[in-house]
């Protein structure tokens, strides 16, 4: 059973969540910090062209499994047109109510 996003308990964290499952990618990219990184299994990504291409282009969503380290670690069944569905672990850098670094891989 997934928990709903507003139940999330770190508010940036849920806030991306959100941005990511409405496609929202203004609200996507306000949430992050100039210069925001992230990594994908491991390997670092640039942002702004795996973002659109493993969520906005391809209608990703999360359905978020359990939480931890204060909400700033999901287990999480995401899917997309491109890969299908898969369980994967994302883990979020806060840095006042943006997100610096995030990091996906499988779960």
């Amino acid at each position: 059973m997934s928990i709903q996003v507003n139940r999330l308990t770190d508010p940036t964290v849920s806030a991306f969540v959100a941005a990511v499952n409405a496609h929202d990618k203004p609200a996507f990219d306000a949430l992050l910090t100039p210069g925001a990184t992230m990594s994908d299994d491991g390997s670092d990504r640039d942002v702004a062209d795996w973002a659109d291409r493993e969520i906005f282009s391809s209608n990703g969503h999360m359905d978020v499994e359990s939480e931890s380290d204060g909400g700033r670690v999901l287990t999480v069944s995401y899917r997309n047109d491109t890969w299908g569905e898969m369980r994967t672990k994302w883990q979020f850098s806060v840095d006042g109510d943006r997100i610096s670094r995030f990091e996906t891989g499988q779960a």
